[in-house]
């Protein structure tokens, strides 16, 4: 149950999106009082509360949506407010609507779609995912942070062939490997103003960092996702590496 501190702020906070006649957030659409007060008590297992949820949103009256998910659990403990949102947001994505089955067909049955290079200039395809038994980066703690970068950097560093590459802790990164990893515009920033309020950049730059290798691979550690994977080439390298993850 969130505490007494937590609940007051959260009242503070839904006065303030109550009284603002001119923002249009989902946030403020779908949190009416009732959803709020059945909501503002509760805690996730990982420690997340509504004030997780709903902070970035209160703080910038200009969002769109005006919430994030500080771990799993948030979107089932907090439903009546996320499934309204994710709803409105996907254009009909209903709770009770479902994935399809996975189906990446056969790999190696991809072709060359521009063999003369005459149409496509560059392709990409990146997934973010989330490392089980973690909040996301609202809720997470300095050392997660580091626990987790250690697990994911010692994981990449025992790719072998076309995968093997080198990873880039941010936290003491060199100003030479700093401006090469901007000019190959790979380097991520610090968070806007929108995540900072959410508390998803807090200890930066620790227990974040960047693996590339030569065939355009990319990794991206608790940037904004806990992993965050890049294939700049074509989508056979990252089924592979996925698969090897």
């Amino acid at each position: 149950m969130a505490d007494a501190a937590t609940i007051a702020k959260l009242e503070e906070g839904f006065k303030k999106l109550e009284a603002a006649t001119d923002c249009k957030s989902r946030l403020k659409k779908y949190l009416s009082k009732s959803i709020f007060d059945s909501l503002k008590a509760k805690k996730t297992g990982l420690g997340a509360t509504l004030l997780d949820v709903i902070q970035s949103g209160v703080e910038n009256l200009d969002s769109g949506v005006g919430i994030y998910a500080p771990d799993a659990e948030a979107y089932s403990l907090f439903a009546p407010l996320f499934d309204p949102i994710i709803e409105d947001y996907h254009k009909g994505f209903k709770q009770t609507d479902k994935h399809p089955n996975k189906d990446f067909g056969d790999v190696n049955q991809f072709v060359n779609v521009d063999p003369d290079g005459k149409f496509v200039i560059s392709t990409r395809v990146r997934c973010g995912r989330s490392l089980e038994g973690y909040p996301f980066n609202p809720c997470l703690t300095e050392a997660q942070y580091k626990e987790m970068e250690e697990k994911v950097s010692s994981t990449l560093s025992g790719l072998e062939g076309e995968l093997k590459g080198t990873y880039y802790p941010l936290a003491g990164m060199t100003k030479e490997v700093q401006q090469k990893l901007i000019d190959d515009h790979f380097l991520f920033k610090e968070g806007d103003r929108f995540l900072q309020a959410a508390n998803a950049c807090r200890y930066w730059p620790v227990g974040r960092g960047i693996y590339h290798n030569d065939t355009d691979l990319l990794v991206w550690c608790n940037e904004e996702d806990h992993l965050r994977i890049i294939s700049c080439r074509w989508v056979v390298i990252w089924a592979r590496f996925t698969a090897g993850l």
